[in-house]
């Protein structure tokens, strides 16, 4: 069904994909300016076009007005080049993501086409090799651009796109199972009855974690922290090429929706109530609707997200990637795997349910009964294991600066405690000229 569109009607549909991304970047701006501001009291932008809605396109105008610099310590090629390697993949995964019905075509210029520019046996394998090129473009921009922040910004990137690409591949490969397919536009005809947001909560609730890591987005914007890294990767970059960096952000952000759209939310398909009710509302171009609004709300989701949690740190970042997403993925993936390959064995949904019940209780005792003895063995460890009093291998007493930068303690390393404040009867004025503290003149050998 794929392949047989003229040319003129495939650049048609090329066209379509490219303007719809770049209308809902422009409307997500305005939007995530609009619902921050609502939600911290303010207004928001309301100067440019009615309700402000201009705003982005006015944004978009002044930064390529602006002066474009280049250092000079940047490496010039990699460095205008990076901002392309990041924009161009992230509209080229839009192009298997179906907007309506493969089995119900659509008239467009007396051709019937359908809404979908092309589809692959592989489609969603394609989206993570798009996505996984695209990160090059903000390691390479990190790099080249001679600084040490932005370096910084590159490299956390880069851990940040490997911890979180792996969650997500089992996230994807519980679909894969339970729809038989990789194309997407088999995944939302095998959703017909139920969504997979239903029949694997635990995937969806992965990929949304995974895909606000994967986008660089608050509260996993690490890459381009600004209370530590100034600006991250793109702090050297100014005018178009600035403005690439932040147009990639948004079509990522985009991109990764209409994913989560396809392969939980069912894609094109009308909400329960209404297809039941309507049976014209899957016909059409009604499914470009209801596949519109879908992508809108997990949007919501970015903008509710950035107004709502604080940064974490990085190493809670790295902790929920490696200690939490992927052992939980992997033991969900084997836990479908398993109800898969009992269901194509005829049992019955009974069965199933007392077989992989029985095994997780199971596991959890086993856990339990481990967690109860190590506790009574290790009553008198610190928690790395090392008894009270004494030190880890080769750890010697704790120096935060141990190196010339900070460190954190070794196993069986205690950190001194440090009060925030000294008692008031020990604060004295400080005295122009001499010593500031207490500590500072006992050193000395002199009073206060």
């Amino acid at each position: 069904m794929f392949g047989s569109d003229p040319w003129w009607l495939v650049l048609i549909k090329a066209v379509f994909c490219f303007a719809f991304l770049m209308l809902t970047v422009l409307f997500s701006i305005v939007w995530e300016r609009k619902v921050v501001a609502w939600m911290q009291l303010r207004i928001g932008p309301n100067r440019h076009g009615p309700w402000g809605l201009l705003q982005s396109l006015a944004d978009g105008i002044k930064l390529m007005l602006k002066e474009d610099v280049v250092v000079r310590r940047a490496d010039r090629i990699v460095y205008v080049l990076a901002p392309v390697v990041a924009a161009i993949p992230a509209f080229m995964a839009i192009a298997v993501i179906p907007f309506g019905p493969a089995h119900d075509e659509i008239s467009i210029f007396g051709h019937r086409t359908t809404m979908q520019l092309t589809d692959l046996p592989i489609a969603v394998l394609y989206i993570l090799a798009v996505a996984s090129v695209g990160i090059y473009g903000i390691v390479l921009a990190g790099w080249s651009s001679g600084s040490t922040y932005p370096l910084l910004g590159g490299l956390r990137s880069c851990a940040q796109m490997i911890s979180y690409e792996i969650a997500m591949g089992a996230a994807f490969a519980s679909v894969f199972l339970y729809s038989g397919s990789m194309s997407t536009s088999t995944i939302v005809e095998a959703q017909h009855d139920r969504w997979y947001v239903l029949l694997l909560p635990v995937s969806f609730l992965v990929y949304i974690a995974t895909m606000v890591g994967e986008t660089n987005r608050a509260p996993f914007d690490m890459p381009e922290s600004e209370g530590d890294l100034v600006g991250g990767f793109n702090t050297e970059y100014s005018s178009i090429k600035f403005a690439m960096f932040m147009l990639a952000e948004y079509v990522n952000m985009v991109t990764v929706s209409a994913v989560a759209t396809t392969l939980f939310l069912g894609g094109w398909q009308a909400p329960y109530p209404l297809s039941a009710v309507w049976p014209g509302a899957n016909h059409g171009w009604w499914p470009l609707l209801w596949f519109v609004i879908k992508v809108q709300v997990l949007l919501f989701f970015f903008i509710w997200l950035r107004g709502t949690l604080p940064r974490v740190r990085y190493d809670q970042l790295m902790k929920l990637g490696w200690k939490v997403l992927i052992p939980v993925s992997v033991v969900w993936l084997m836990l479908v795997a398993t109800v898969r390959a009992l269901r194509n064995e005829n049992y019955d949904f009974q069965d199933i349910v007392l077989y992989v019940g029985g095994a997780v209780l199971t596991v959890l005792l086993l856990s339990f009964l481990v967690d109860v003895f190590r506790e009574r063995d290790g009553g008198g460890k610190h928690a790395g294991g090392v008894p009270a009093g004494q030190a880890g291998p080769g750890a010697g007493p704790f120096g935060p600066v141990a190196g010339g930068f900070p460190v954190p303690p070794l196993p069986g390393q205690e950190v001194p405690h440090v009060p925030r404040r000294r008692p008031r009867r020990e604060r004295e004025p400080v005295v122009s000229g001499g010593v500031d503290t207490l500590s500072d003149g006992k050193e000395a050998g002199g009073s206060v």
